[in-house]
């Protein structure tokens, strides 16, 4: 299996780099918001309220990522053997259909995909409906996710 440390570093990078985008943005839309040009020429010019409004939403966007990074840099990772149950902070390779896939089950901030050592893994939190199905789940078992109106069966092959 792959290293969870590393796999939690990759996270980690990939959140500081979305923060550096998101508070560029945010400087940005706030500056637009202020400048002169943005000032209403009459009631129905908007062009002020919406830079502001863009400005608000990227600066709190800023602060969830904050939050995130903090979760993920006190992350505790557990050392699952392959025959514990799986529960937050595991790596789960699954199969479906003949093809193999990661997920790395966290707390919170699902929703991340990343490469590690050339293979994708995706981060899911126990409040999606995969990461629901998995808790207490171990190697070897099927877990089954209804989206719509389709069924998917994956089978757990290996927990770390």
């Amino acid at each position: 299996m792959m290293d969870k440390r590393k796999l939690l570093n990759g996270i980690l990078e990939q959140l500081q780099g979305e923060l550096e985008i998101v508070t560029q943005s945010a400087a940005s839309a706030l500056e637009a918001a202020t400048h002169s040009e943005s000032q209403a020429e009459d009631h129905h010019d908007t062009r002020g309220i919406e830079a502001s409004y863009l400005a608000g939403a990227q600066a709190s966007r800023a602060s969830e990522i904050l939050r995130l990074i903090t979760v993920y840099k006190f992350l505790y990772l557990p050392e699952y053997k392959p025959t514990d149950l799986i529960g937050p902070g595991a790596l789960v390779e699954l199969e479906i259909n003949g093809h193999r896939s990661f997920y790395f089950l966290v707390p919170q901030g699902g929703g991340l995909s990343l490469q590690l050592d050339g293979k994708p893994v995706r981060v899911i939190t126990p409040v999606a409906p995969l990461g629901e199905a998995l808790l207490g789940r171990a190697k070897g078992d099927t877990v089954e996710v209804e989206s719509g109106s389709v069924t998917r069966t994956y089978r757990v092959v290996g927990v770390s």
